[in-house]
């Protein structure tokens, strides 16, 4: 049976993260491709801090994906469970602060540090629009049961549980779904490093 449509689904927000979300995994493309073709300087420094910002955008991605399991992948509204334990005790899109951590990484590698307001911005914009779908699409389904967990956890910023929550972590899952991005990240550091050699060998 079909969840009926909450109204928060129906906004013209979410109605266009609707269209976000159906399209999200070529979004970061944006972010990478102006400190990737703008001229930069690297330094061991710029790579120290932003393949420190990139390792903790990764772990904060796989805690999110140990608790929630494939069901991050989806690509429809069909939701099994609401996941409120873990790394989605501390806010309610794990995956997407380990996105933005993990792209104003290699912003600062690229040593094009001006983009990175900039790059914030596009990325506030896009990925707020995206989550106002998603959680119009959880009240939807789960309705007073969201809206519990909506209050009492942050959507961006992470803080400790007023409760311990426990629930399973799947590690070796979420390593092996998680491994597409690391290719990603390592292809991205290759490139980066190509580009401070001036592209060329």
């Amino acid at each position: 049976m079909t969840a009926p449509i909450s109204a928060s689904e129906q906004t013209p927000a979410a109605r266009l993260g609707a269209r976000l979300f159906r399209n999200r995994s070529w979004l970061p493309v944006p972010f990478l491709l102006v400190p990737l073709l703008w001229p930069g300087t690297p330094s061991p420094t710029l790579w120290l801090v932003g393949g420190a910002l990139v390792l903790l955008g990764e772990l904060v991605r796989l805690a999110g994906v140990a608790a929630a399991g494939t069901v991050t992948r989806r690509r429809s509204r069909e939701v099994q469970r609401l996941v409120t334990y873990g790394a989605f005790a501390w806010c309610r899109n794990p995956l997407y602060v380990g996105n933005f951590l993990a792209w104003m990484g290699f912003t600062v590698i690229s040593g094009v540090l001006w983009f990175l307001p900039v790059a914030a911005a596009l990325f506030a914009v896009e990925y707020s629009l995206i989550v106002r779908y998603e959680e119009g699409v959880l009240e939807s389904i789960f309705g007073a049961e969201y809206l519990a967990y909506k209050a009492r956890t942050p959507r961006w910023i992470g803080r400790p549980p007023a409760e311990r929550t426990a629930g399973p972590h799947d590690w070796r899952e979420a390593l092996w779904s998680e491994r597409s991005t690391l290719l990603q990240y390592v292809a991205l550091a290759a490139l980066f490093w190509w580009k401070g050699r001036g592209w060329g060998w």
